[in-house]
């Protein structure tokens, strides 16, 4: 059974930024629009294998029971409840930032 794929907004808001920060860094609406797709189907393999994300460094956020998608620089961070069998995605940051704060 597929799981459902909840993103917050928070999660969305995020996720637009970097691919518009991408598409000005690059130049390039092409190479943000291919990071976009690469996401979205690491996201979306979720439905299917809701538990292939790493549990994540720190305690607190392990203890909070969230677990990590790594797209290349960017962290997918995510919660699975079983029970509904749901997968919300809560946000997406960049990796070499100190991202504790951030969720």
């Amino acid at each position: 059974m597929k799981y459902k794929i909840i993103r917050t907004d928070k999660a969305d808001e995020q996720l637009r930024e970097i691919i518009f920060y991408i598409a000005d860094d690059s130049g390039s609406v092409d190479i943000a629009l291919k990071y976009l797709d690469k996401v979205e189907t690491a996201i979306n393999r979720l439905e299917d294998f809701p538990m292939s994300g790493t549990v994540p460094k720190y305690s607190v956020l392990r203890k909070q029971g969230y677990r990590v998608l790594i797209v290349e620089k960017h962290l997918i961070f995510y919660k699975v409840n079983e029970r509904d069998k749901i997968v919300i995605i809560y946000a997406v940051v960049d990796g070499r930032r100190e991202y504790r704060n951030l969720l």
